[in-house]
């Protein structure tokens, strides 16, 4: 390696939970990596709401469960980052909200059977992992805008600088990755066709994260969950801390990413106006509200994604899974993994597989 900013083995761009984990297994394996991350802070998608004070982390504003019973892959880098899981409260009665002119109902409603959370929530697991990387491999805020693949290596071109490698790990959202980024050669066909018809799993969504003093509404027998044909929030759940504490709610804005953008100054209103509803007036004194609009970050979500309704990712091609340019490229993204694709474990199993890609495809 001629410089450890410039120069390296590998590059591995996005620093969400799968290019953590390829960068990660590839350090250990011996090579020098430069992880190049376009946002200002490591994650992806991952991301929390921390107390300004004391750091503490508040609530997760992007993925927050985990199924350990049925995710062996999420068990295996839980026990190796040593961190515990806890039940998601899922106790009393959920919140039927029909809207502001008809009564609530409030009923059990069915649970999910071993969902948990991580605690510390899963940026936790980005903590871990990035503390674990030695000084002068992650560079944040660099956007790539152009990777070039000859015989000779890769050339990445992120923010004005050139760093090179003999081989590039991308593991961004891939239609933002074939929109964003000037490939040289051309990606071929049937790569950039796919690469397109990926959606990126919740990019358009808005999460919704209010914390209170207390957890007030487990005082009434209620579990937090809302149910809602009227939003807007259409569903919500308690997201407080071990021992309830912090406490808190989160919920998903219904509303269509236009109409959030349209009507920002009154959504947090609108959010607790309808918690007041369901849960009684205690719920108009959070102590924070803040909605994650992610339809808005341009390192996540594409022009493609806000254009068609968002399905659950199925496995996708095979090409999305192999490597390119005589295996200078291999991409890394929840998205394309074979085991719970667009989750966690869809993104720790494809960060693990574009380790062992690299490894083995180009001496």
């Amino acid at each position: 390696m001629i410089d450890d900013r410039r120069s390296a083995d590998v590059i591995v761009i996005g620093a969400g939970l799968s290019g953590l984990v390829a960068t990660t297994l590839l350090l250990e394996q011996g090579r020098s990596v430069i992880l190049l991350e376009a946002g200002e802070y490591p994650g992806g998608r991952i991301r929390s709401l921390r107390d300004a004070a004391t750091g503490e982390v508040l609530g997760d504003l992007g993925p927050t469960w985990v199924w350990p019973p049925y995710q062996p892959v999420v068990v295996q880098w839980l026990q190796r980052l040593g961190l515990p899981t806890f039940a998601q409260f899922e106790t009393g009665n959920a919140a039927l909200d029909y809207g502001p002119s008809a009564p609530v109902q409030f009923q059990p409603l069915p649970g999910q059977h071993g969902i948990a959370r991580i605690a510390g929530g899963p940026a936790a697991l980005i903590d871990a992992l990035v503390a674990m990387l030695p000084e002068g491999v992650l560079h944040t805020g660099l956007p790539v805008t152009a990777v070039l693949a000859n015989d000779k290596g890769v050339v990445v071109e992120a923010a004005g600088r050139e760093f090179s490698a003999e081989q590039v790990v991308v593991a961004t959202p891939l239609r933002v990755a074939e929109t964003s980024v000037n490939w040289s050669p051309a990606l071929p066909d049937d790569l950039a066709h796919a690469m397109r018809a990926t959606p990126t799993w919740m990019s358009v969504h808005a999460k919704a994260l209010i914390v209170y003093r207390k957890a007030f509404w487990r005082e009434k027998g209620l579990s937090g969950r809302i149910a809602s044909q009227a939003g807007p929030l259409v569903e919500a759940h308690d997201i407080s801390g071990q021992n309830d504490d912090p406490a808190a709610l989160f919920g998903f804005v219904g509303w269509p990413h236009d109409m959030r953008a349209a009507n920002k100054d009154r959504l947090d209103a609108e959010i607790i106006a309808q918690l007041v509803r369901c849960f009684g007036e205690m719920a108009a004194h959070p102590t924070q509200i803040h909605v994650e609009d992610w339809a808005a970050n341009r390192f996540i979500c594409a022009p493609g994604d806000l254009a068609e309704p968002m399905p659950h990712p199925d496995v996708g091609p095979d090409v999305l899974r192999q490597p390119h340019a005589n295996g200078r490229i291999v991409f890394s993204v929840a998205e394309i993994s074979d085991v719970s694709p667009g989750l966690i474990e869809g993104a720790l199993a494809a960060g693990m597989r574009a380790a062992n890609l690299v490894s083995s495809s180009c001496s």
